[in-house]
């Protein structure tokens, strides 16, 4: 698997179904068979950015 931001294969797993990129720190986790992307937030806080990844109509 490798990351869908900048396509590392430097991933580590910290639960189940959850991964974190060692390169550009996004935690990606799966959910009845879609990847959720979010940005961990320097209060400890998920931000998504599945709308950045995930474009309407494109």
């Amino acid at each position: 698997m490798r990351c869908p931001n900048c396509n590392s294969k430097n991933l580590g797993k910290i639960g189940t179904e959850q991964y974190y990129c060692w390169n550009c720190f996004l935690e990606l986790s799966f959910e009845d068979g879609k990847m959720n992307i979010n940005q961990i937030e320097e209060d400890g806080s998920l931000s998504s950015l599945n709308d950045i990844f995930y474009q309407q109509g494109s």
